[in-house]
């Protein structure tokens, strides 16, 4: 029976334990993402949709009833910070759920805010609030997204990384590694992982971190992939491999260098989100001021016109 080759045979049961506990590679938000986005453009379609129908107009009795539930949820979104920064509340429960009890809320309340506007503005007051309403919204869903890669957090994606470059056999204190069958890949990798986690800090680095290096990443695994199949064609033939264990080892080895690219991402970009967390949170409460201020003088025009 034909061996598996060290190189590029990995097996949870071997990847190195912290604390007990096997570390994995940092995972993928993608998918969720790009899930709650399409949620949101389907959310903002269908409440247009309805506001078509002419079913009620914002000042009749079910549109101003539309309005104060949305109103009464965006008020309830201010329990989060409480939650966060005043000490009474900070045995309220657990940060995960009231994190998600805020993004439900601020998913909520703006959507019957625009079902109670029918996507029309009656008057100065009641546009500043709509708009201001939007834009604050907008700026959670970006906030939302650069939250997700700051809270992975830096311990845990730069334990991450050197997990992996030890169950790799790439870290500094081991002298084989799994990818040693193909030394033009490792190569690639760590000048990969220097180039990266050595950049020059600044505000030019953090945007090409975030905007340009998963492009660099993909061209990475493209060349790594492409400088795979040479010396993956002479083990096959060296050990006879059938054209089943062709395809398992190719898809591991694969495995192994997509994993190694998303960690050193991950890593590298942390202080980019982090930095650009802390300056949308600068941006983003004044306009939470604006639209506090907008929508109670709305709410007075409303009861006092």
């Amino acid at each position: 029976m034909t061996s598996t080759p060290t190189a590029i045979a990995p097996e949870t049961s071997d990847r190195p334990q912290s604390n007990g506990k096997p570390q994995r590679p940092p995972k993928n938000f993608w998918t969720s993402d790009i899930a709650i986005y399409l949620l949101l453009l389907a959310l903002t379609v269908g409440a247009w949709q309805f506001s078509r129908m002419e079913l009620f107009k914002a000042g009749d009795d079910t549109g101003y009833w539309i309005g104060v539930a949305g109103g009464v949820m965006m008020l309830i979104l201010f329990s989060y910070p409480m939650r966060k920064h005043f000490a009474f509340a900070r045995n309220w429960g657990q940060m995960k759920w009231w994190f998600w009890f805020h993004m439900a809320l601020g998913i909520g309340g703006p959507w019957l805010i625009l079902v109670h506007s029918t996507f029309r503005v009656g008057s100065l007051n009641a546009g500043v609030a709509l708009y201001s309403m939007i834009i604050v919204a907008l700026s959670g869903v970006v906030g939302r997204f650069i939250y997700r890669h700051v809270n992975k957090g830096l311990r845990g994606e730069a334990i991450g990384l050197e997990d992996l470059q030890k169950f790799a056999g790439m870290h500094k204190d081991d002298a084989r590694s799994r990818l040693s069958f193909a030394p033009e890949v490792e190569a690639r990798l760590k000048a990969f992982e220097q180039v990266q986690l050595e950049a020059k800090a600044g505000w030019g680095t953090y945007f090409l971190q975030v905007v340009w290096l998963p492009v660099q990443r993909m061209r990475a695994y493209r060349d790594c992939d492409a400088a795979l199949s040479k010396p993956l064609s002479a083990l096959a033939k060296s050990q006879k491999w059938s054209r089943e264990d062709r395809i398992k080892h190719r898809r591991r080895a694969r495995k192994l260098v997509r994993s190694y690219l998303d960690a050193v991402v991950g890593v590298a970009q942390f202080t980019a989100y982090e930095r650009l967390f802390a300056l949308w949170h600068v941006a983003h409460i004044p306009f939470v001021y604006l639209l506090v201020i907008s929508a109670v003088v709305h709410v007075i025009a409303v009861h006092a016109y």
